[in-house]
C-alpha cells in the first residue's frame, strides 16, 4: 500500500511516498520510512502524529493514500506571531 510521510523543521520539510505492508500502523511506517534515522530529535513518545492534520495514535492503521504527520512542538505562541507581522 502507497502512504505519505512527512516532517518538517522551521527551515525545511521532507515529505516522502513509500510502500508499506497492508494494516501497517503509523509508528511502523515512520519506522520503515527512516525518518526517525535522518531526524535523531524526533520523540514519538511525547510528539504528536496525525493523518491528514488529525492527531492519531500511534497504533492506528494507515490506509492506502494516507498522508502520515509528525509534529513538532510549537515553540512561539501563534498570537505573538500575528502582532510581529503587523
Amino acid at each position: 500500500m502507497n502512504v505519505g510521510v512527512c516532517y518538517a523543521e522551521s527551515d525545511r520539510q521532507l515529505w516522502m511516498r513509500l510502500e508499506v505492508p497492508d494494516s501497517s500502523t503509523i509508528e511502523e511506517t515512520i519506522k520503515l520510512s527512516g525518518l526517525l534515522k535522518l531526524y535523531p530529535e524526533i520523540n514519538l513518545a511525547s510528539q504528536k502524529v496525525g493523518i491528514f492534520g488529525k492527531i492519531t495514535p500511534l497504533d492506528s492503521v494507515v490506509k492506502d493514500g494516507d498522508r502520515v504527520e509528525i509534529y513538532r512542538q510549537i515553540t512561539v505562541d501563534p498570537q505573538t506571531v500575528q502582532r510581529r507581522k503587523r
